[in-house]
Parts: C-alpha cells; sequence; structure tokens
C-alpha cells in the first residue's frame, strides 16, 4: 500500500508542476530539468510515469478536463431542467476559455501538440454524457426528434470552436460575448420544440 501511495504522490507531484510550467510558459518553453527539480524530482521520474514531455501535458490536459466536467455537472445540477443543463454547460465551457491557464494548456498548446481536442479520452466522454442526456430529453418529448449523437456533436463542437476562437482572439472578452450569444441562438433552436 505504501508504494502506491508513493506512486499517487510522485505522479500528484509531476501533474502539479507540470501545470504549473505549462500555464506559466507553456508547452515548449517550459523545462523538464526544471520542472523536476522544482518537486524534487529527476527526468527519470517524469519519463517513468509520463513516458515523454508529451505524455505528461495529455496528463496535465486529462486531470484539467476531469476537472472541467465537475464545474460542468455542478453547472448542470444548478439548471432547472435538461434543456436548460444542456445550455448553461455549453456556456460555462465557454466561459473557461477566459481562464488564462485553461485556454493557455487545453485550448491552445493542447491541439498544437495533442492534435484535434475532438480525438481525446476526455472530449469523448463527454460527448457520451452530451449524447444521453439528449436521448432523455428525446424519450421524455422535450425536444423535436433529432439524431441523438449527432446533435451531442454540434453542440459540443459548437462550444469547443467557441472555446478556440476566444482563446486565439485579442479581445477574449468581446469574443466570448459574442460567442456565447451565438452559441445560445444555436443551440436553443436545436434544443427547442
Amino acid at each position: 500500500m505504501k508504494r502506491i501511495e508513493s506512486i499517487d504522490r510522485t505522479r500528484g507531484k509531476l501533474l502539479a508542476a507540470g501545470r504549473q510550467a505549462f500555464a506559466q510558459q507553456g508547452y515548449h518553453a517550459a523545462s523538464m530539468d526544471q520542472l523536476t527539480a522544482s518537486v524534487g524530482l529527476t527526468r527519470g521520474a517524469l519519463y517513468h510515469h509520463f513516458g515523454s514531455k508529451k505524455g505528461l501535458l495529455a496528463a496535465v490536459v486529462e486531470h484539467y478536463d476531469t476537472e472541467m466536467a465537475h464545474r460542468m455537472r455542478e453547472t448542470a445540477a444548478r439548471s432547472e431542467d435538461g434543456c436548460q443543463a444542456l445550455l448553461d454547460e455549453g456556456v460555462a465551457y465557454i466561459k473557461l476559455a477566459l481562464e488564462p491557464d485553461f485556454q493557455r494548456i487545453v485550448l491552445l498548446d493542447g491541439p498544437a501538440v495533442l492534435g484535434d481536442p475532438m480525438h481525446w479520452p476526455s472530449q469523448n466522454a463527454c460527448l457520451a454524457v452530451t449524447t444521453d442526456a439528449i436521448r432523455t430529453l428525446l424519450e421524455e418529448e422535450r425536444i423535436a426528434p433529432v439524431d441523438a449523437e449527432a446533435a451531442a456533436r454540434l453542440l459540443n463542437g459548437a462550444a469547443l470552436d467557441a472555446a478556440l476562437w476566444i482563446a486565439a482572439s485579442d479581445d477574449p472578452s468581446l469574443v466570448a460575448e459574442r460567442a456565447i450569444g451565438a452559441f445560445l441562438r444555436l443551440a436553443s433552436g436545436l434544443l427547442g420544440r
């Protein structure tokens, strides 16, 4: 049991250090030697647990996405109904693009290093949750007939693309306002009767 706890502690230290380094310096500028030294570990520990710098970034992104999914569930729980929950979750995701660490790690460096976010395991998990929510709304006859997976892909894709647009813009706040308005209009139409 102590060995497992030690492994978990080491992974946790590396994840925290990676998140901090990637957020402050960006993926390409982050030094693995400085990162590991900052938590009293060696580069070998990083390679043992994550395989590479890219593997560490993938783990940091996954960790971030897990936190994001938790926040989205909390947002949905406060919503009045299933349709409103999907709208609120989309808006909450778009607003995450205004957070500098999320913006840099998940929206800028993540796609540049790890490829299209639509192929990340965390995005597929998010898609499954959205698809299930739409299926429930269809079963309850709360929305007009639509292909649940297609609708989920369009909703999630719209929110992701809006977040990517915000992250790449010169005026994130203005772009977020525009993106949220358009997302709500689009998603409300999709989720309407």
